[in-house]
This record gives C-alpha cells, sequence and structure tokens, in this order.
C-alpha cells in the first residue's frame, strides 16, 4: 500500500493519508542516496550525467551492450505477447490467457455465508465473507492431499477498508476533512470484520478454472477481533500491556496486513503495516512539542502514532492511545497463522521486530536455517532480515512450529563502494544499551526503528517487497519511492532526488549464504519513462514503450527463478498507465528488460502474484478499484460508492467495486510465459 505520486488539488483520498505516513527518521544516517552520490560523483548526477555515467554505472554493462541482440534474436524467458499500458475501468491480459474472477470482497466463504449484498452489510455477515482489499495471497498444500496438484489452500490479507467505496451515501470520512462525521459504530463494525485475513480451498476443474471449495474445512476469517497470541522476546514486556490484557500476550486481530510469505513448514506469515492509522487521541510530548526525552512520546512519533484515519478510536477505546497508550505497541508484527488448523490461535513473532512491515518472504539457508527478508515500508526507513537460531527439519512439520521465537534481526547498511552489512539488532551490543534507551530484547524489538536509527542503518527510498531466488541467491528489494528526499540527500543506493518512481536493488549473497553479515549490491532497474531524460530510467533498451514501469511494490520469483514485479502508484496523472504486473529479466541478455502481462482496471493495485508450483497458474490481487478517480483524467474526479471510476469485476448498476483476486491461465493449457 503506497504512496501516490503527483497529488494535485484538496481531493487526497483517506486511503493516501492511510498509507503515506510521517516520514518519522530524523536521524542523521545515511540515506541511500548519500551512499550512490558518494559512489557516482553527485556534481555529475546534479549536472544530468544520470542518464549515462550513473546508468552504467549502477546496471549492469551486459544488460545495456546485449539488449539490442536480445531483441533482435527474441531471446527471452517470458514467451508471451505484452499488452498496451494505459488506463481504462477493465482488467487486460497478455493474449492467450484467460484472467477469471477467482473471489471478490463479499463472496461467501462458508456454507452458511448469506450472499453479499452491498446495501445491507452487518458485522455478522462480513466475518462469513471475503475480506476487502486483498493483498499478499500465499498458496499452501491442501493438508492431507499434499500431491494433489489441484487443490490449494489460497491464503490472502486484508489490508484496510476504504468506507467512501463500501458504504452508500458516506462520501470520504477523513478525520482531516470531515472528521468521521457520518461513521457510526455498525460501519466501524464491518470495517473491522472487513480487515485481517482470509484462508479459501480452491480446487482446479476439469476445464483447467480454479474455483473456491465453499464447503472445506480449512475455510476461515480472521478479523480485527480474532484473538492472537503474542510470542518470543518482547512477549509479556510492559509495553504490551494493557487494561484488557494484563500479560501482555493476548491481543485482538491483526491491522494493515499488507505483503506477506508462507513457510516451508506450510504457515502463513501475515505482516502487519500501517497501523498507526487505527488510533486516534492527544498528542503529547515529543509529537506535540511536549518533553522530546519521554521516552512514549518518542515511541508514537518514531511509528506516526496517533495516525487519526479511522473512527474506530470513538467507539473502541483500546484505539485511543489516551485510553490504551499501549495498544499501539501490539501491532506492527508479523503474524504466524497455521492454515492446517481453523481453531489454531495465530502468533504475532515479536523475534522479527516491530515496524510497518512489507513482506515476509524467506529461504532455507545452505545450513538449514530459515532467512526472512521484510521492508519497512515508510520514506527514509530500513531494510530487515532475520535469522532462525534453529534449523528447519523437513521430516517434522511440528518442530517448526516456534521456529520464529528465537533468532537474530539485522537491519541494513549498503556502503558506497558496492558492498552491505547486515547490522545485528541484540540487546547489549554496540549502541543497543541502556544508556540509549533499551532496557533489554523487548525494547530493541518492540523499536526496531529506533534501534536502526542507533546503528546508522541506510535510510531507504520505501522498502517494500523483498524476495529471495532459491536458484541464484540474489535477493531483490521493491524500493517504490520517495519524493521528499532532496538533493542533498542522494546516496549510492537511493540515487534520485524527489525519486517518484522508484528503483530495484539486487542483493548477493556471499556462496549463497543468506545468513552472512556481509553482501554486495547494485540497482537491477531505476524506474520510470525512459523517454524522458530526466527522469534517470535504466531499463534495457531492449524494453518496449508497453513494457517500463514505475512505483515497484510486491514481487515473486516463479518455480523457473523469474522475477516478476506488481506495482502500486502508476496512474493516468503520474505514468499515464494504470498498475499491474510486469516480467523483469535478472540474467544475461534480457537483464533489466520488462514486459507488461497484466493490467489493473482505474484505481486498483496489483498486489500478491502467485504461481503455482507447476507455473500453470498465476493469482494476482486487485485491490481498491475504482480508488482515487480524480488521478485518472478521463474521470476526473473523487471516487464515490454511487459515482465510482468504475465498477469492476461486476459492471452492475447499484453494485460497488469490489476488490477481488484473479486466476490467470493459458488457454488451452501450458505454463504461463513458458
Amino acid at each position: 500500500m503506497n504512496e501516490n505520486v503527483k497529488q494535485s488539488g484538496p481531493t487526497r483520498s483517506v486511503a493516501l493519508e492511510r498509507a503515506e505516513g510521517p516520514a518519522s527518521n530524523q536521524s542523521s544516517n545515511s540515506t541511500l542516496g548519500d551512499i550512490i552520490a558518494r559512489r557516482y560523483s553527485r556534481r555529475d548526477i546534479m549536472r544530468g550525467a544520470l542518464a549515462a555515467t550513473a546508468i552504467t554505472a549502477t546496471v549492469s554493462p551486459l544488460a545495456l551492450l546485449a539488449a539490442d541482440k536480445a531483441r533482435a534474436q527474441g531471446t527471452t524467458k517470458f514467451d508471451f505477447s505484452e499488452i498496451v499500458a494505459g488506463v481504462d475501468d477493465k482488467h487486460h491480459v497478455a493474449e492467450g490467457y484467460d484472467a477469471d474472477i477467482l473471489i471478490r470482497w463479499g463472496d461467501p466463504i462458508f456454507p452458511d455465508s448469506p450472499e453479499f449484498d452491498p446495501m445491507n452489510q452487518t458485522a455478522d455477515a462480513q466475518a462469513r465473507q471475503f475480506g476487502y482489499n486483498n493483498d499478499f495471497l500465499g498458496l499452501i498444500p491442501v493438508p492431507g492431499a499434499e500431491s494433489d496438484p489441484n487443490r490449494m489452500l489460497l491464503v490472502v490479507n486484508h489490508e484496510y477498508t476504504t468506507e467512501e467505496l463500501m458504504f452508500a451515501g458516506l462520501g470520504q470520512q477523513d478525520v482531516k476533512e470531515v472528521g468521521f462525521k457520518d461513521m457510526t459504530a455498525d460501519l466501524v463494525a464491518i470495517e473491522m470484520m472487513a480487515h485481517g485475513g482470509s484462508v479459501v480451498e480452491i480446487a482446479r476443474g476439469e476445464n483447467g478454472k480454479w474455483a473456491v471449495a465453499r464447503d472445506s474445512a480449512f475455510n476461515r476469517r480472521l478479523t480485527a477481533e480474532t484473538e492472537m497470541e503474542l510470542t518470543g522476546p518482547a512477549a509479556g514486556n510492559e509495553a504490551l500491556k494493557t487494561s484488557a490484557d494484563q500479560s501482555g500476550t493476548k491481543v485482538l486481530g491483526m491491522l494493515n496486513n499488507c505483503a506477506g510469505g508462507v513457510t516451508p513448514w506450510g504457515t502463513w506469515l501475515s505482516a502487519e503495516e500501517n497501523f498507526h492509522g487505527y488510533f486516534i487521541g492527544e498528542e503529547t510530548g515529543a509529537v506535540e512539542g511536549g518533553d522530546e526525552d519521554d521516552p512514549g512520546a518518542i515511541a508514537y512519533k518514531r511509528y506516526g502514532v496517533p495516525g487519526g484515519s479511522y473512527a474506530w478510536g470513538r467507539f473502541h477505546d483500546r484505539f485511543n492511545v489516551t485510553k490504551e497508550p499501549n495498544e499501539p505497541n501490539r501491532f506492527g508484527w508479523i503474524v504466524e497463522i497455521d492454515p492446517a488448523d481453523a481453531s489454531s490461535m495465530p502468533k504475532k513473532r515479536t523475534a522479527l521486530g516491530r515496524m510497518k512491515h512489507e513482506g515476509a518472504a524467506g529461504v532455507i539457508n545452505k545450513d538449514g536455517r530459515y532467512v526472512l527478508y521484510s521492508g519497512d515500508d515508510e520514506r527514509f526507513d530500513y531494510a530487515y532480515k532475520f535469522v532462525t537460531a534453529g534449523t528447519v527439519n523437513t521430516s517434522d512439520r511440528a518442530a517448526n512450529m516456534n521456529l520464529l521465537d528465537e533468532g537474530t534481526l539485522y537491519v541494513a547498511r549498503f556502503n558506497e563502494d558496492g558492498t552491505g552489512i547486515w547490522l545485528p539488532m541484540t540487546h547489549g551490543e554496540g549502541a543497543l544499551t541502556e544508556a540509549n534507551g533499551f532496557r533489554d530484547q523487548a525494547d530493541v524489538l518492540t523499536h526496531a526503528r529506533r534501534a536502526g536509527d542507533f546503528l546508522e542503518a541506510t535510510k531507504m527510498d520505501r522498502p517494500e517487497d523483498m524476495d529471495a531466488n532459491p536458484i541464484t541467491g540474489k535477493v531483490y528489494l521493491m524500493l517504490t519511492n520517495n519524493t521528499k528526499r532532496t538533493p542533498e540527500e542522494v546516496n549510492a543506493a537511493n540515487p534520485r532526488p524527489e525519486n517518484a518512481f522508484g528503483h530495484i536493488i539486487e542483493i548477493t549473497t556471499p556462496d549463497m549464504d543468506h545468513a552472512a553479515n556481509d553482501f554486495t549490491w547494485e540497482i537491477l532497474v531505476r524506474c520510470g519513462d525512459p523517454s524522458v531524460a530526466e527522469v534517470g530510467a535504466t531499463f534495457s533498451p531492449a524494453t518496449s514503450e508497453n513494457g517500463w514501469f514505475g512505483m515497484p511494490d510486491n514481487c515473486v520469483v516463479d518455480a523457473d527463478g523469474r522475477l516478476w514485479i506488481s506495482t502500486d502508484g502508476n496512474s493516468g496523472k503520474a505514468t499515464g498507465r494504470a498498475d499491474g504486473l510486469w516480467s523483469l529479466g535478472t540474467e544475461g541478455e534480457e537483464r533489466a528488460t520488462s514486459k507488461h502481462f497484466f493490467r489493473c482496471p482505474a484505481g486498483g493495485e496489483l498486489c500478491g502474484p502467485i504461481f503455482t508450483p507447476d507455473v500453470t497458474a498465476l493469482f494476482v490481487a486487485v485491490q481498491h478499484p475504482g480508488e482515487s478517480g480524480e488521478d485518472w483524467p478521463e474521470f476526473g474526479r473523487a471516487s464515490t460508492y454511487e459515482d465510482p471510476s468504475t465498477r469492476w469485476p461486476d459492471f452492475q448498476d447499484g453494485m460497488p467495486p469490489r476488490p477481488s483476486v484473479v486466476a490467470i491461465t493459458r488457454q488451452g493449457g501450458g505454463k504461463i510465459a513458458g
């Protein structure tokens, strides 16, 4: 969920307020732009040599020299006919493929679930229907039928809600504009049930199409009121205790769950992102002119609490920081959920640190330990990894169920010479001492952002998803954008001031050892329109006018080792194209060459791309279709329930746009892009 680019006019959407944090990192740590500037000569970059000197310095010369040859020979690992970039009210997929709606907001997921009735919504109904704004998607073999390729469990994050598109007659409920004037306890209850996540079994029929198995015993809804357990080093800490939970180990719900991951032992990792927006209350201490040394106020400020994007705190005291000051500390974690047991309690794994997590993808290291990567999705924040203390037991699932409670969290520093180091976030080491406000490891993890400040981690351009290629050992970090970066703040790893279009960093682990503290890195591609010299985009020349993209967000490496990128923030105003899915070459002659495969309807963000193990089906999540209608010039006004920029996917009068999961298959069968 990302900051839009080039906003204009007063009709700023609620979603943007929720997505865009306060850029709260005020540390003096080097930004990635500082590092890039020192690495490639800031003077040359500022003088406009970016399109030549800096481009060739940060993008493999092989990509630039071999691109024309690759285009001439048609050499590619991605065999599909590219779609045309643009914006309209529909979705589009490459020729020869079908893109079928699998499940939509409000669809029943149990045999006794009511059918969706947008004019008569209730919290009880929503709790038994598919939630809103589907983000991360994961596929897990059905327990007891692991060898059946035609049955899978689909796990889905439901990130946030958009009131003006969900409820008739409401309009935008931004606290800064209207103060939630029309929100009621009943509407808030529906919103709370629309958050969280879903587990649904899906099955492939004889026609090759996938459908939801509504009667599956594994189907499940998690909401903002599902009881969850806090585990690991921070569990039971004073900062996590509230009047409702004196133990500091139980919490209701998960909030703003963005990207995530699936573990080798078949659990689902769901990453809490922009949790700050759910809290209201008095701004005290360092937040507004008070005692800047007050630890509680400092903690609030570093995470942007209270954000005031939802009315929940008007009806539930736990979302009012004046009444429950510790409640925000119980969000911002990675949640582990066992889809094999619909009655199991989800666990917030505090060893993985508290931040605005984007992603929780991992890989089994060469020594058997599990290594998990995650970005902290805010301007000038950090990239992280976690290395378990124990090893993955591939023959005993139960032995892995608490593996994520013990290990070491690291934060990244990118050096000017193309090397980097993972800095351990361990209490008592370096600056992480009581003298600096960290009493124990629980403090380090609960206030991971502040710990990263003291370790002098590199301030990044909105680090979002990270994924490792198990074949090559490369790790890909999506940096969506950062229009707040000034020319004085550019560095080697964040090379552009006012970075509207983002870039992708490729990290190389030494000897494919993901647990190693050192690494090397280079920029795989700087995003944006290559035909505009001042943008400084570095796609291969073999990339067509439809193939470039901006604002990389999520990524996935398929079973054949191919990288796919989804975007968030493209629009008619920002780029003249909708968000969607692109393939991106990483090796040899097609390195830095991208192709456009799927396009969202207007206002939609493309999330959660995931392939079946045999790569014959691809599932993508389209969330918030119709949002920010003012950003599509052909529509040119704010979208509402009554007047949305699209009624995708139903296109029925009176039916609002509905976030949906799309199943993509090749006509006649076969591999995607194979």
